[in-house]
C-alpha cells in the first residue's frame, strides 16, 4: 500500500466523520409564532420576541435541541385578530414549523385557538386570558402567572376589605378583555359580600375622564377597580390627580394595562404612587430565581439595540420562561410529537427564572402568580428608579409579599 492511498483512505474517512455528524444534527427545529411588531400590542410583542430569542440563542449554545439548532419563524400579525387564522396556517403548511408559540394578547390569540386544535397542535400561551374557556383544547398551555380566573380580582378586593372597605366601584373598558376581569370582580365581590355601588364601561374611544372621575367619587366607594387599556388608564390617573377620588377610598387600581411597561412609567411619575395594581415580574427580593438575574443583564444589553422596553419586566422574562419549558419538555422525552410534549408539561412541575409551574386542566397556571404592588416613593422623569426595589411593593400574594398595603390612597398618593 503507498502513501498516496493511505492518504486517500484517510481523506475518505474525514468526509464520512463530517457527514455524519452533519447528518446527526439534520435540519433546525422550527419553532413558528406571530407577534404583533406593530399596532397597539407591539411594546408587548416586542419585548415578548426579545425574550424568546435570548432563551433561542442560550440553547443553541448548549447545542440546541435533540442535536439540532432551534431556528425561529416570525410573522408580524400587527396587533390585528384578522391576521392571525391565516398567518399560522401559513406556519403549519408552508413554513411546516414543528413547534407553535402564541401572540402575544388575548384578541390575536382567540382566533387561532379551533385552528390549532383541529391540527393537533400544542400551542404556548403566551399572556391571553381565558381564551380556551370554550375551544376545551387539551394542549393548550398559557404561560401567563394568571392562575384561576378570578386570581386578579380576588387579590385585590381581599386587600381592599382588609384595610376596611365595605363597598366598591368598578370601571371597565368595553372590550373583551376588560369586561372578562369585570365580570369576575363582580363574581369576586359577590362571594365577599361587597356591593357595587358604581358600575361602567367606557366606550375605548373614550379620550376624557374627567365626569367619569367624579361620578365615580360621588358614589363614595371604599374599593376602586379598574380595568383599563394603556390609554386608558393614564387618562384616568391624570383625572384623578385632577379632581381627586375621595378620602374614604382605600385602594385604587387592580387591572390597569400600561402602567407595567418602562414608557408609560416614566411619563406617569409621581402621578402612579398609592395605585396598587397587577403586575408579572417585579425587582423585588421574592422574584428572583435561578437564571433570572443572568437573564435581564443579557435583556438590559440588547433592549436598547432591538428598542423595546428598557426594562422587560412585564413580559419578557415569561417569553424566555415558556422556551425553557419546551426545552425540558423535549429534552425529558427526546421527541417532538405533540401529544407526547402536552403530556410531559401537563404532568410536571417546570422550574423557569419567573418560578416554578404547574398547569391545571384548562392549560393555566395551576397556582396564581399575578402580583398586586404598590407604587410608592415614585419621582418624575426618572426611569432608572424601577429597577430598584421599593417602588413597586408586591402585597399580593402572600408567597411573593414584600410589604403591606398603605391606606387610605389619598395618604398612600403623598
Amino acid at each position: 500500500m503507498n502513501r498516496r492511498t493511505v492518504i486517500g483512505w484517510a481523506t475518505a474517512a474525514v468526509a464520512l466523520a463530517l457527514s455524519s455528524v452533519a447528518s446527526a444534527e439534520g435540519p433546525p427545529i422550527k419553532i413558528g409564532m406571530s407577534m404583533p411588531q406593530t399596532g397597539g400590542l407591539a411594546a408587548g410583542g416586542k419585548a415578548s420576541l426579545l425574550g424568546i430569542e435570548i432563551w433561542r440563542d442560550d440553547v443553541n449554545a448548549k447545542g440546541g435541541l435533540l442535536g439540532r439548532k432551534v431556528e425561529l419563524v416570525v410573522y408580524d400579525d400587527k396587533s390585528s385578530a384578522s391576521e392571525t387564522p391565516a398567518l399560522y396556517a401559513k406556519l403549519l403548511d408552508v413554513d411546516k414549523v414543528d413547534l407553535l408559540f402564541a401572540p402575544y394578547g388575548t384578541v390575536p390569540t382567540a382566533p387561532i385557538m379551533p385552528l390549532v386544535k383541529q391540527r393537533g397542535m400544542l400551542l404556548m400561551g403566551n399572556f391571553s386570558f381565558q381564551v380556551n374557556r370554550k375551544v376545551h383544547h387539551d394542549m393548550w398551555f398559557n404561560n401567563a402567572p394568571w392562575g384561576p380566573a378570578d386570581s386578579w380580582a380576588n387579590g385585590f378586593l381581599k386587600l381592599g376589605q382588609k384595610a376596611g372597605g365595605k363597598s366598591m366601584a368598578l370601571l371597565s373598558a368595553d372590550q373583551e378583555f376588560a369586561q372578562n376581569l369585570a365580570t369576575t370582580a363582580r363574581e369576586v365581590a359577590k362571594k365577599l359580600n361587597i356591593p357595587i355601588v358604581f358600575d361602567q364601561a367606557y366606550p375605548p374611544s373614550t379620550a376624557e375622564f374627567s365626569s367619569i372621575v367624579r361620578a365615580v367619587a360621588a358614589a363614595k366607594p371604599d374599593i376602586v377597580f379598574v380595568a383599563s387599556y394603556p390609554p386608558d388608564s393614564a387618562g384616568i390617573l391624570r383625572a384623578v390627580n385632577e379632581i381627586g377620588i375621595g378620602d374614604n377610598v382605600k385602594i385604587f387600581g387592580g387591572a390597569m394595562v400600561g402602567l407595567q411597561f418602562a414608557t408609560v412609567m416614566e411619563n406617569m411619575g409621581s402621578l402612579l404612587n398609592g395605585v396598587v395594581n397587577y403586575n408579572t415580574w417585579l425587582p423585588e427580593k421574592s422574584m428572583y430565581f435561578d437564571g433570572t438575574k443572568d437573564f435581564f443583564e443579557k435583556y438590559t444589553k440588547r433592549a436598547i439595540a432591538a428598542k423595546v422596553d428598557p426594562l422587560g419586566f412585564y413580559i419578557a422574562p415569561y417569553g424566555y420562561a415558556m422556551g425553557q419549558m419546551i426545552e425540558e419538555a423535549v429534552n425529558a422525552t427526546k421527541s417532538l410529537d405533540q401529544k407526547t410534549l402536552a403530556k410531559y408539561i401537563r404532568e410536571h412541575t417546570h422550574k423557569t427564572i419567573v418560578g416554578s409551574i404547574t398547569y391545571a386542566d384548562d392549560g393555566e397556571w395551576k397556582q396564581s402568580a399575578t402580583l398586586e404592588a404598590q407604587f410608592r416613593g415614585v419621582k418624575d422623569k426618572n426611569i432608572d428608579q424601577f429597577r430598584q426595589a421599593g417602588k413597586q411593593v408586591i402585597l399580593f400574594p402572600d408567597n411573593l409579599k414584600t410589604g403591606d398595603l398603605i391606606a387610605p390612597f389619598e395618604a398612600a398618593r403623598k
